[in-house]
């Protein structure tokens, strides 16, 4: 399966007709692991050429952001894919609980702050869009938002997708592409994953109580989920619903669809200009001389 096809299978472009049961979160698009492995350090060479234009060329930003309940995948997906880039034009932000300067603004504030600068590749593990997922499931959060109640009204999500949609248009406009990624994990893997946590020692720092909570909140998380990939997946700014499952398919489909932004970007080394090239000569014969 060619790069596009494959990343146009799970890109939500029809978000009006998006049912998230539909979706098979153990999906492999018919590959092997061996073969998805090989293909994806592929993509992953192809990446790390792009994003060494996109830092020369200077002009364009990508924002990538991660989204998936816990256990879904992320940090591991994020350390296979930015093994391919080079740090010093990558940004890594994950989001936890707001701080009590973040919740004196509006939702979106805290996310402005960490926005990547042109040239740059930004990952954002968990986003803005935990304000219309986790304080959607967990009401109680809503409350601790310092809203004054009568904006608390039952078009709040409503309102606040309409907000995340012209947020991520003004990106576009303004130079940074956004690629959104929902690693969707089916209940039955999470808790494999979760129980893996209670068995081995490196890993008991990453088990909490709040899973178990969240596990009981799942049908109204998958609501949620559902909801906002399709008030948010919009042509500036598509969602992709990636099977997660199988982590070497996540990280084969992420990789690709990075690599993939960043060539419809056209992205390039800058062509010198007339003084820059004699500017290039001047360089060389002083080269020369030393």
């Amino acid at each position: 399966m060619k790069p596009r096809a494959l990343i146009k299978r799970f890109r939500i472009d029809r978000p009006d007709r998006f049912r998230l049961a539909e979706h098979d979160p153990g999906e492999t698009a018919g590959f092997a692991k061996e073969d998805a492995e090989e293909l994806a350090d592929a993509q992953s060479e192809r990446m790390s050429d792009l994003q060494q234009r996109l830092y020369a060329e200077h002009t364009w930003a990508l924002l990538v952001i991660l989204q998936g309940v816990d256990a879904a995948g992320k940090d591991s997906a994020i350390r296979r894919v930015t093994a391919g880039l080079n740090p010093q034009g990558c940004v890594v932000h994950p989001f936890k609980q707001p701080t009590d300067e973040e919740l004196d603004h509006g939702f979106l504030w805290r996310a402005v702050k960490w926005l990547p600068p042109r040239g740059d590749i930004g990952i954002f593990n968990r986003s803005y869009y935990e304000d219309v997922l986790a304080v959607r499931a967990h009401r109680e959060l809503l409350g601790t938002q310092r809203l004054p109640r009568q904006l608390i009204t039952p078009r709040i999500w409503q309102e606040r997708f309409e907000d995340i949609n012209a947020f991520e248009r003004n990106l576009l406009r303004n130079g940074t592409a956004v690629l959104k990624f929902h690693l969707h994990i089916s209940k039955d893997e999470q808790k494999k994953r979760l129980m893996a946590r209670l068995d081995e020692p490196n890993k008991f720092w990453k088990a909490s109580m709040s899973d178990v909570a969240d596990r009981r909140l799942w049908p109204r998380l998958m609501v949620a989920y559902q909801d906002m990939i399709r008030h948010t997946s919009t042509p500036e700014a598509p969602w992709h619903c990636v099977p997660a499952d199988h982590k070497w398919f996540a990280r084969l489909l992420i990789t690709t669809a990075i690599a993939d932004t960043l060539e419809r970007l056209r992205v390039d080394y800058p062509k010198p200009d007339r003084r820059r090239v004699r500017e290039l000569k001047q360089i060389r014969k002083a080269l020369k001389a030393t």
